[in-house]
């Protein structure tokens, strides 16, 4: 019941670079892709209709078949797995580690699971490579030190100023420790990176995948509302994706320090109005964004693409930490040389012990661990606030909601 459009089926599933394997309730495999067959060592259309048991090492498809049952009745999406104990089985009986998204769905009342495959092997070497080159580089450490030691030893026997030479000694020593913390920090921080930015493409392109299969499912004129369900779902990920390249781009610019800030004369209202629209394809249900009506006449001299930047990434925060049918209140306030900006929402708030590294990049909230994020937004937003000579602060109380305060010069004349 997938293939009523098997051309478009095969384009898209075939697109995927990642193992795709389609299976039903009985564990059944309906499709899988030439990555998954590849990946398993099957010839082409091999995995069909066969039971996924063949993949599963032997001594937990009991425990699978329990977890399989419970999560399909869940109906909820697992975003890719860290647990380095899963494995595979190739159709040679090896094992290989391997990391499981799955998504699951459903098709004229039957259910049905989606799982998105990856082979970890060649990580797992590179990470086991990269702890040998780190125990290899602290025992040079412990050498160099143990070296820097004795010289030191020898130099207050044979130096009269003695005291002088150990403190540089020493502080060479320091300098060496603290630069291997320092790449150690760095290897760790690519690391997180890197599974960042695979975690949070992953699910969205798997959540596209599926509404773009589902839509040829739709075909008759009184299923427009189906349609327009999923199209709608389809505009709001890839907005997201576009949100989080364009973070990632900001990022790079500002540790680089390439950022070129266009001082221009504007309309504020015209950046409320862009703000607000581009808002509008995130809203929940019976969310709405409440804005100013008395702004048509404030005009500003600053950059107006980094100003809609920062608006647009505070309202997308309150858009996302914010429940259904709940209101996001925008004030704005012109008071002498300065203006200032709240977003106002009643979302999940902040906890108090999280609050002083809000704005630390790649930090996530502990109570929006579970939302898609990257946690560069803030730190973004802080930075670009201050290079055009504006603050930004908040207040949040877990639960209730957050209000964020953004102050900037009227007049920018810094740049």
């Amino acid at each position: 019941m997938f293939f009523q459009n098997r051309n478009i089926f095969n384009i898209l599933f075939e697109a995927i670079p990642e193992g795709v394997i389609i299976v039903d309730e009985a564990q059944t495999i309906l499709a899988a892709n030439s990555s998954a067959e590849s990946m398993f060592g099957y010839n082409e259309k091999e995995l069909s209709n066969k039971k996924l048991d063949i993949l599963i090492p032997k001594e937990i498809i009991d425990v699978h078949k329990h977890h399989f049952s419970k999560f399909i009745n869940s109906n909820n999406i697992r975003k890719i797995t860290h647990n380095s104990n899963l494995r595979g089985v190739k159709k040679n009986n090896t094992q290989f580690p391997i990391e499981i998204g799955l998504n699951p769905f459903s098709v004229e009342n039957n259910n049905f699971v989606l799982a998105l495959l990856i082979d970890i092997t060649l990580r797992k070497k590179t990470e086991k490579k990269i702890e040998t080159l780190n125990t290899q580089l602290e025992k040079q450490v412990t050498q160099r030190t143990f070296q820097l030691k004795n010289t030191i030893k020898q130099l207050k026997l044979l130096n009269l100023n003695y005291k002088k030479e150990i403190v540089k000694r020493v502080q060479a020593e320091n300098k060496i420790k603290l630069t291997l913390k320092k790449e150690q920090e760095l290897s760790k921080l690519k690391t997180k990176f890197l599974t960042l930015v695979s975690h949070e493409f992953k699910t969205p392109l798997s959540g596209i995948l599926t509404s773009t299969m589902l839509l040829n499912k739709y075909q008759l004129k009184s299923e427009q509302n189906r349609r327009a369900k999923h199209i709608k779902t389809i505009e709001s990920k890839v907005h997201y994706l576009d949100n989080i390249l364009n973070d990632f781009l900001s990022v790079e610019r500002l540790d680089a320090n390439e950022v070129n800030y266009k001082i221009t004369k504007f309309n504020l209202s015209n950046v409320i109005n862009e703000v607000v629209y581009n808002t509008n394809i995130l809203l929940k249900s019976g969310q709405k964004i409440n804005i100013p009506q008395n702004i048509d006449n404030f005009i500003l001299q600053q950059d107006k693409i980094i100003l809609e930047l920062i608006l647009s990434n505070l309202m997308y925060n309150a858009v996302k930490y914010s429940p259904e049918n709940s209101t996001i209140d925008v004030k704005i306030i012109k008071n002498g040389k300065n203006i200032s900006f709240a977003i106002i929402d009643t979302g999940i708030g902040i906890p108090l012990n999280d609050q002083n590294y809000i704005f630390n990049r790649y930090f996530r909230a502990e109570n929006a661990l579970n939302t898609q994020g990257t946690g560069i937004g803030l730190s973004i937003v802080k930075a670009h606030v201050e290079n055009l000579g504006g603050t930004i602060s908040f207040k949040s109380k877990e639960h209730k909601g957050s209000v964020f305060t953004l102050k900037l010069p009227i007049i920018n004349n810094t740049l």
